[in-house]
């Protein structure tokens, strides 16, 4: 039996030799290789701190001690040590979360995986341990060097520095990156120290001379380790970076060897008040294809060939993010006014492109998505047209700055909102579900979702014309599906995908749900019941014509991948009522919840987004057996639909 099949729990590492220990890391990394490389997963982050969290494990008690990881991706290790080695499912439905995840075990705490709030947790449970009169527990928050490019981080240590007699542990994960190498300041005052000859020197020169004497060197050599790590920092000027927070800082740390992260965790654990611990580590630490991989160093991977990661399925289709980053190249050459924005996540959003060519009007400013959005409204009065690039659910974070900064003051800002309603894997915090009821209360706020590449392209284009307010476009995950052409366009711009002759159920399909919509319609219309589909293209405001189309039609049904509480359907049927037309309206979307992990098919089925579902249902209100019922058919002419009402039959799957 390997050492990984005996640890069922953290304190199964007491009885582990330093040399035992080392055996472990290696067979940690193996395990996370072969084991992610089968379903996907964040790869390269786990790699990078094996022995960073083997040392936590043996030098704090978890659960007792609670630990938070910034973000939660990295934690994949703390979850093999916590007991939980079924990576089998890992992201899957029914499987092992990619994030810490309470349901899971009480060893996790934080599940939420929004960059830069660890310390602010960090704080507040240190805090209470100490009014509630457990001193003798730790707190202890690994941060990764990208965590600290977002604001929050700095507003915690602000506070954590005003109470500086609690048992908290920072540990500063340093690689160099985030999703991408470190953007800003405090990444090249990181990369300064992790660079600096003078520490490197000193490092291998005093481990070096203390191995000449054998065993007894190597132990005085540990003793004096301490004094050694805040000579190094002293002599490199490192804690010039924390000196006014009033926080103790030890390091830098070698973070991949293991009787050095041990002894300094044991003195930052009995110091008896915060503690910075600056640990230099590797992303992608042990796997060779992940350190060649420039991109992000296998921060997030697919199925992949364990050997050569290589991934094992290729799709053929272009994603929605290629389109985006071939489309925006294309407008910024035509319109130089154009700038684009991104919050550490350069290609993940598609900007990579336009940076490639024009790095001079690309900005990634980190992970500080409020300083993005402000600073868009900036270049706005500037003169320019900023392209603001992040994920659905990130876009949550800089709600006031968009509301107050960009719409009070009516800054042509476009948005680029990718990844948005079901993603699946990434879970709860990652679902970019609220983007449509959060952005539409934003006045003079227009969003617009493409159902193909096409619209994308031709969407994106309306948008950054538009310089009198912010503009929003939004869509899915993955590849794009197949092209929906029209068969006529309104005056206003709705396209209208399938018109029955006779008009019994309006169908309003946002975005990627255009393909659902057709489905129903199909399904209906075998049931003697004539749908018309429209793509409103601009979802807010409602366009005119589809309130007059909604006026022609016995029920309307909405169909979103956002949450059905103030999303798309509410506006709709607002905006019906306010216009005196009395059409009933079903609002299909998310609902009110925090969707766990899964694929998007398992979650939108759980959801009954499904045209065997809403068919079932609609015809069920067309018959008048379901709220909300529709409207009458008018006595003269009658429709098909009407004579053949009693010989309706629920849709089979």
């Amino acid at each position: 039996m390997s050492l990984l099949e005996e640890i069922r729990g953290p304190r199964d590492l007491d009885a582990l030799t330093i040399d035992q220990l080392v055996e472990l890391a290696a067979e940690i990394r193996e395990f996370l290789v072969r084991e992610v490389s089968k379903t996907g997963g964040h790869l390269g982050p786990n790699l990078g701190v094996v022995e960073l969290t083997i040392a936590m494990h043996k030098v704090f008690d978890s659960p007792s001690d609670a630990m938070i990881f910034d973000t939660g991706h990295q934690s994949y290790v703390h979850k093999l040590l916590t007991g939980r080695q079924d990576f089998s499912r890992l992201r899957q439905e029914g499987g092992l979360a990619g994030y810490p995840q309470r349901s899971e075990s009480i060893h996790d705490i934080v599940e939420s995986s929004h960059a830069s709030s660890s310390l602010s947790w960090a704080d507040g449970i240190s805090r209470a341990f100490t009014m509630t009169g457990q001193g003798d527990r730790h707190v202890v928050a690994v941060v990764g060097d990208g965590a600290l490019t977002g604001g929050m981080t700095w507003e915690a240590l602000n506070n954590i520095s005003d109470d500086n007699s609690r048992n908290l542990v920072i540990i500063v994960n340093d690689n160099g990156r985030s999703y991408a190498p470190t953007i800003g300041g405090m990444a090249h005052f990181l990369n300064n120290v992790r660079t600096r000859r003078s520490y490197r020197n000193l490092y291998s020169t005093t481990r070096k001379l203390f191995d000449k004497f054998g065993g007894p060197g190597r132990a005085l050599y540990r003793g004096l380790r301490g004094g050694t790590h805040g000579f190094l920092a002293r002599f490199s000027n490192n804690e010039a970076l924390y000196s006014n927070l009033d926080i103790k800082y030890l390091g830098p740390v070698h973070g991949h060897d293991l009787r050095a992260l041990i002894e300094v965790l044991e003195q930052a654990r009995d110091f008896g008040a915060p503690v910075i611990v600056h640990a230099i580590t590797e992303k992608g630490r042990g796997y060779q294809p992940a350190l060649l991989d420039v991109a992000d160093q296998f921060h997030a991977v697919g199925q992949i060939d364990p050997e050569t990661g290589e991934p094992v399925e290729v799709s053929s289709k272009p994603s929605w993010t290629s389109v985006f980053a071939d489309e925006i190249v294309h407008l910024a050459d035509a319109n130089p006014r154009l700038v684009g924005i991104t919050a550490a996540m350069l290609r993940p959003t598609g900007l990579h492109q336009f940076a490639e060519k024009y790095p001079q009007r690309v900005l990634d400013v980190g992970i500080a998505e409020q300083h993005a959005v402000t600073s868009a409204a900036g270049l706005a009065f500037g003169g320019l047209h900023p392209v603001v690039a992040v994920y659905a659910t990130f876009v949550n974070r800089a709600f006031d700055q968009m509301l107050m900064d960009v719409a009070l003051h009516k800054a042509g800002v476009t948005f680029v909102l990718d990844r948005a309603g079901v993603t699946g894997p990434d879970g709860p915090s990652h679902h970019g579900m609220w983007d449509l009821a959060i952005l539409q209360v934003v006045p003079g706020v227009r969003i617009a979702a493409p159902r193909d590449a096409t619209r994308l392209r031709e969407e994106l284009g309306e948008a950054v014309a538009i310089e009198d307010g912010p503009t929003v476009i939004r869509f899915s995950k993955g590849s794009v599906g197949n092209e929906f052409d029209a068969v006529r366009r309104t005056e206003d711009g709705v396209d209208v995908l399938v018109e029955a002759p006779h008009k019994d159920v309006l169908i309003v399909a946002v975005g990627s749900m255009v393909k659902l919509g057709l489905e129903v319609a199909e399904r209906l219309a075998a049931q003697g019941i004539g749908a018309t589909v429209v793509d409103p293209r601009w979802v807010v405001p409602v366009p005119e014509s589809i309130i007059g189309l909604a006026a022609e039609h016995r029920i309307l049904v909405s169909i979103e991948d956002g949450v059905r509480v103030g999303g798309i359907g509410t506006r709709i049927r607002q905006d019906l009522r306010a216009a005196g037309v009395d059409t009933a309206v079903t609002e299909l979307g998310l609902p009110d919840e925090f969707l766990d992990h899964g694929s998007r098919e398992y979650i939108l089925d759980q959801v009954g987004l499904t045209s065997q579902h809403i068919a079932r249902d609609v015809v069920a209100q067309v018959l008048g057996s379901k709220i909300p019922v529709a409207r009458p058919l008018p006595a003269e002419p009658q429709s098909s639909a009407a004579r053949e009402t009693s010989n309706f039959e629920e849709p089979r799957s």
